[in-house]
């Protein structure tokens, strides 16, 4: 709601992120912070601006959610402001659809899967909206829909907004595409396709219209919050927490991340006595996962501490996935990832220490040749043993790491 008290003035934004929001000029812009700055509105306005700017019918849009469901806030949020500001617009709620009387539309949808784009292929769509981006468990359907965004007509502005709170399934894609590459406000360009995005941090303490009339918000998201993480994700905008993972309740940057043991030469300084060893999720067409590990024997570490014996120390990774996509695996074939872990564990100085450790028993599994995964990994100079993948193994494991991220 506006702070403005003029009585002509049925909505404008309210100084800060709101107004950032609605004048930014990058193509790809994402609405992102604590729960109730006001994010849908200017969801809503950021399309509303060019309505009657002359675009007539060029000038279409949609909002997207995953479900029908998840659309009645955002229906309802539009009805309450567009028959104030447009009083000859006109909903029909059969359709989801506004329409203006020069010709300008503005549709909301559902996308629940990135098939649901061919309901989409070869349509004009220069403005898309996508509310509550963090619900989709990747971005593969909003960047598919990048394809629709453009206008055969001249001088139509093109434009993605997205918005999100830092939770959900879709958590960690959002915060690799938007949050990790650059602070709120700073622009990042793609290298390949020259297309600019940036976040912009919303906070509720600006929502001064809502303070007024619900002073204890802040207390509601608090006592909504089914934990501590969730909490700072809501009321702090904490990209950092663990979103929807079984570690939630225990995981702590300030506790579990170190900096690392480097020597001079950059190669790690692990003591001679703690065992190394690696582990490998597979994975081609997903991505796969290698990990290093440095397992206490109870002697000093580089950083003075001593570790408890059999504590573990993740001291580096090789995650094999598409930047462009999270969830997706770059393909390679089963000999240039053996060489590619040679290739790393010789850069960090532990190639003569690293002993085999487990891996996911797909690897081991003989095709009609009767080789395997492990087989040619091995020819390459990469051992690994067999996943403990009895009934009942991964629940106790997850149980086990839990009880050590609880004792840091």
């Amino acid at each position: 709601m506006s702070d403005v008290e003029a009585p002509n003035v049925v909505w404008a934004p309210q100084a800060g992120s709101q107004a950032l929001f609605l004048t930014c000029p990058v193509p790809e812009c994402l609405y992102r912070g604590t729960r109730g700055p006001g994010k849908t509105d200017a969801l809503l306005m950021d399309f509303a601006r060019d309505v009657g700017r002359g675009h007539g019918a060029a000038w279409f849009g949609i909002v997207f959610r995953q479900t029908y469901k998840q659309l009645e806030d955002v229906v309802r949020k539009s009805n309450r402001w567009f028959h104030q500001i447009f009083p000859d617009a006109t909903w029909s709620r059969g359709d989801y659809r506004w329409e203006w009387p020069d010709g300008e539309t503005l549709l909301f949808r559902y996308m629940d899967d990135p098939e649901d784009y061919w309901n989409y292929h070869g349509w004009e769509i220069p403005w898309q909206g996508w509310e509550e981006l963090t619900n989709w468990p990747d971005l593969e359907c909003y960047h598919r829909m990048k394809a629709c965004c453009r206008s055969s007509v001249m001088n139509v502005p093109r434009r993605i907004r997205a918005t999100a709170n830092p939770w959900g399934v879709g958590h960690n894609a959002v915060k690799m595409y938007f949050i990790d590459p650059a602070p709120a406000g700073v622009v990042v360009e793609n290298r390949e396709t020259g297309l600019r995005r940036v976040n912009i941090r919303g906070h509720w303490s600006e929502n001064r219209a809502l303070l007024r009339a619900q002073p204890d918000y802040p207390q509601f998201i608090t006592a909504s919050a089914t934990s501590e993480a969730q909490k700072k994700a809501w009321l702090e905008d904490d990209w950092d927490v663990i979103a929807g993972g079984r570690f939630d309740d225990v995981w702590d940057r300030t506790k579990h991340l170190i900096e690392p043991w480097l020597k001079a030469d950059g190669t790690l300084n692990i003591p001679s006595s703690w065992r190394i060893d690696r582990s490998y999720d597979w994975g081609q067409s997903a991505p796969f996962s290698v990990g290093w590990w440095a397992e206490s024997d109870g002697t000093i570490a580089p950083d003075g501490i001593v570790w408890p014996k059999g504590s573990l120390v993740r001291i580096g990774e090789w995650y094999g996935w598409d930047e462009k996509t999270p969830n997706v695996g770059l393909r390679m074939s089963d000999k240039e990832v053996a060489l590619g872990i040679v290739e790393r564990e010789i850069a960090l100085g532990i190639r003569d220490r690293c002993k085999p450790g487990p891996a996911d028993t797909q690897i081991f599994q003989l095709d009609e040749d009767k080789t395997s995964i492990a087989a040619t990994m091995l020819k390459h100079g990469v051992r690994f043993t067999e996943a403990d993948k009895r009934p009942g193994s991964r629940i106790s494991g997850w149980a086990k790491l839990w009880g050590m991220l609880k004792a840091r």
